[in-house]
């Protein structure tokens, strides 16, 4: 009876890591229903999570990335101590929605920790000294937002130095839409709060006349018949809603799978939707002084304002998706064509733009009827 050798030769045979991998047992793997509920996915997510921790190949790097986590905690905690009060300004109310999104996003796409290879580590520690000397640089010339905005690719070097790169392919989208949960430069603010003031102003007021109410523009006021006036104030100006819907557009992008035209289209409209919902916000406050001043000027800066701009935002979000369905027939909706017995000469695509190439990038869908690389479209 003969026996495999247990012996390697020199150069031959696959690497120590493969070995170690292949000698790891496989995890038992759970059937997903099409059909599975938000609460059951909770669930099942967590139970599998918890199955994942009995092994040390997944708690040792989820326990590192803890503990890093904890200590970079403890020294951005000047600026997250900031939050609060940051976002309690109007312009930005919507800031603790961001890192709770984020923390179910997180949760929601984990998957099992794989080998953790040195070119990894090595990756995650330069991503997480350079942000260091970025934020040094920064308060050297005391910029308190720089040194925020710091803390997202620290902590995505501790996600890949103590994950792998196999944790940071899906954790990097979440921690990058952290971002949004800081306020944008003071400088940046001040250029962009002029220019949404006027604009929002008038197209208010011309709506507002297009109604049938007595409204006039004085610069940022708007005089509506003989008793009120309404300030369009820096609150007003728009901010709020530029960064609600770029963070929603960013959010959306992440999330729904499209295209990559249709992300592209999506990231493009999210500002001038942006201004438009602020304009009616604005129109409708105007609106509300003919019943009462005291209820306009209660829903315009209330947290029941924001969070209803926040549905207009995620309802031109999805009428947006809706319209750009009907524009270009997918490969998966297009119909089927059965081939003829007698081979058909190939048909002539036609000129101009409908016959142009599609460009094809890496990871979209080719549209039905687009010849490939090579091909013909028979």
């Amino acid at each position: 009876m003969s026996s495999s050798s247990p012996i390697v030769p020199v150069g031959g045979g696959p690497p120590a890591s493969q070995l170690a991998e292949a000698s790891r047992p496989e995890r038992p793997r759970v059937a997903v229903s099409p059909d599975e509920g938000l609460l059951a996915g909770c669930q099942r997510r967590a139970a599998a999570w918890a199955r994942d921790l009995g092994s040390p190949e997944e708690w040792l790097p989820w326990a590192g990335i803890v503990a890093v986590t904890a200590v970079l905690c403890y020294s951005y905690w000047p600026a997250l101590t900031l939050l609060p009060s940051i976002w309690a300004d109007p312009q930005y109310q919507h800031g603790w929605i961001v890192p709770l999104l984020s923390v179910v996003l997180l949760f929601w796409w984990r998957q099992p920790v794989g080998s953790v290879s040195g070119s990894a580590r090595l990756a995650g520690l330069g991503l997480l000294g350079a942000s260091f000397v970025i934020r040094l640089m920064f308060a050297f010339y005391r910029v308190k937002t720089g040194d925020m905005y710091t803390f997202v690719p620290a902590l995505a070097g501790v996600f890949l130095m103590a994950g792998g790169w196999s944790v940071f392919r899906w954790a990097w989208i979440p921690i990058a839409l952290l971002i949004f949960m800081y306020p944008l430069p003071e400088g940046h603010q001040r250029y962009l709060t002029g220019p949404l003031q006027t604009f929002n102003t008038v197209v208010a007021t011309n709506l507002l006349q297009t109604l049938g109410f007595d409204a006039i523009r004085d610069g940022n006021l708007i005089r509506l018949g003989e008793n009120h006036v309404m300030n369009v104030v820096d609150a007003c100006a728009g901010l709020k809603m530029l960064t609600i819907f770029v963070w929603l557009a960013a959010v959306v992008i992440a999330v729904a799978g499209l295209q990559w035209w249709e992300n592209l289209v999506i990231a493009i409209s999210a500002i001038p939707m942006a201004i438009l919902a602020n304009t009616l916000r604005i129109t409708a406050a105007g609106m509300l002084y003919a019943v009462s001043p005291e209820w306009a000027e209660g829903f315009h800066d209330s947290t029941p304002a924001a969070m209803l701009m926040m549905g207009v935002a995620v309802g031109f979000i999805l009428l947006e998706i809706k319209l750009l369905s009907y524009v270009i027939v997918t490969e998966e909706y297009a119909p089927a064509v059965v081939p003829s017995a007698a081979p058909a000469r190939p048909a002539a695509v036609p000129a101009g733009p409908r016959g142009a190439a599609f460009p094809l990038i890496p990871g979209a869908k080719r549209p039905a009827g687009q010849p490939g690389q090579g091909g013909t479209i028979r």
